[in-house]
């Protein structure tokens, strides 16, 4: 059970590992000291960035688009070639606040930025597909199009203004033209065939192996490198990673272009092949003590209680410097299954001090051998309100320690 993705297998946790897809504050080359004989004058001068006269609001000739963006053309561009959302660009820029305020500037650090325009605020993605190489243009971004009137963050609200100067389009490899279509819309190309046989269904549990690669080829996340290929039940995968895989037999290998907008090219290059499958186990019946810690359970001083529903052998228990093999089950205190190992059909092994903090403490108080009921507080599980499709609040968990793996 990771702590943050409990081992389960979702596009958004193989993001997770890519490389960040908003613009990255790039810092400006440190200041030398003058050599000797020579003068403060003699180094270059940090440029001076007047905010522009129309600042405060669009003026008359600015174009308009039915967003609300509104632009002027400064400095006229070469060519036709304009940047899609999906390609990467490199400009000069600066904004202001519609006070005259400087808030940002690459022009000021003395370097220009690159980044995927489908990774920025909706007024740069959309103004800067207007904008041919060379061209200088001013925006007048609406707060809607930037980050709100009040984003907090250190982030400026309101309307913002830009003057952005297209210097380079780099146009990411698109998905091929030949790639087939899946019933929703899905592209991929089978790579080898497998066996012919049956393909997994929803209650089955799918064991496979999967590299996810951004559309220029840097590879995100190989679970080659992990010790054993993940299993996942069919229902637990993401919708186009499903229709992928019930569309497979078994030692078939595919790849696929699953979408994702934050990356450059819109996709995420997803090559698959299908282990094995089988059916899945039942699910663990609900606990009837779900819904509150009983008066039997102990408690330790952190809040975390527990209660043992099969003893263990021996005396050894895991330090929180070990790694562990176990089966669990998690619900919610009103009896919903957010996860378990039992259901995918294989225990898993990670190391006690990469999980949560009701997870590291409890298993130490754990035989081999042992199953143990928790009841985990938020302040040791994931918090009251996570987000990112974690569970909230507390956490009831059913943990059976098979192994301690040294």
């Amino acid at each position: 059970m990771k702590a943050r993705s409990l081992n389960r297998m979702t596009v958004a946790a193989l993001l997770a590992v890519a490389p960040a897809l908003v613009r990255a504050e790039e810092k400006a080359p440190a200041e030398t000291p003058p050599a000797a004989g020579e003068t403060e004058a003699a180094q270059p001068e940090e440029p001076m960035l007047e905010a522009p006269a129309d600042v405060a609001a669009p003026p008359a000739d600015a174009e308009k688009t039915e967003s609300g963006l509104a632009s002027k053309v400064l400095t006229k561009g070469t060519g036709d070639a304009k940047p899609t959302a999906a390609d990467t660009v490199t400009v000069h820029y600066s904004g202001w606040t519609t006070d005259g305020e400087l808030f940002d500037s690459s022009v000021k650090r003395g370097q220009p930025t690159s980044f995927p325009l489908n990774g920025v605020i909706k007024g740069w993605t959309e103004g800067l597909q207007l904008m041919t190489v060379g061209e200088k243009r001013r925006f007048w971004i609406p707060a809607d199009l930037a980050y709100g009137e009040n984003p907090g963050g250190g982030r400026p609200g309101g309307m913002l203004v830009f003057d952005v100067e297209l210097i380079e389009i780099k146009e990411v490899p698109k998905v091929p033209e030949d790639a087939l279509k899946s019933a929703g819309g899905v592209a991929y190309k089978v790579i080898s065939e497998g066996d012919g046989g049956e393909t997994p269904g929803d209650g089955d549990v799918v064991t496979f192996h999967f590299t996810a690669k951004s559309m220029e080829g840097q590879v995100m996340q190989d679970t080659r490198s992990q010790p054993a290929p993940p299993s996942v039940p069919v229902d637990k995968l993401p919708a186009e990673m499903k229709e992928m895989i019930t569309g497979m037999t078994k030692g078939e290998k595919r790849s696929a272009w699953l979408p994702e907008a934050r990356l450059p090219g819109g996709h995420v290059v997803a090559e698959f092949e299908l282990v094995s499958f089988k059916a899945a186990p039942p699910a663990p019946p609900v606990p009837d003590d779900v819904a509150a810690v009983p008066d039997d359970a102990a408690k330790t001083e952190s809040g975390l209680a527990s209660k043992v529903l099969k003893a263990g052998e021996g005396e050894d228990m895991p330090k929180a410097t070990d790694t562990v093999k176990v089966h669990y089950t998690g619900w919610t205190t009103d009896g919903k299954l957010f996860d378990s190992s039992v259901t995918r059909g294989e225990p898993t092994q990670f190391p006690l001090n990469g999980v949560i903090k009701g997870w590291t403490e409890g298993l130490q108080l754990m035989k081999v051998g042992e199953k143990r009921r928790f009841w985990i507080p938020a302040d040791l599980a994931y918090g009251e309100n996570p987000g990112g499709g974690r569970p909230g609040g507390m956490l009831v968990f059913d943990v059976e320690l098979l192994e301690i793996v040294r």
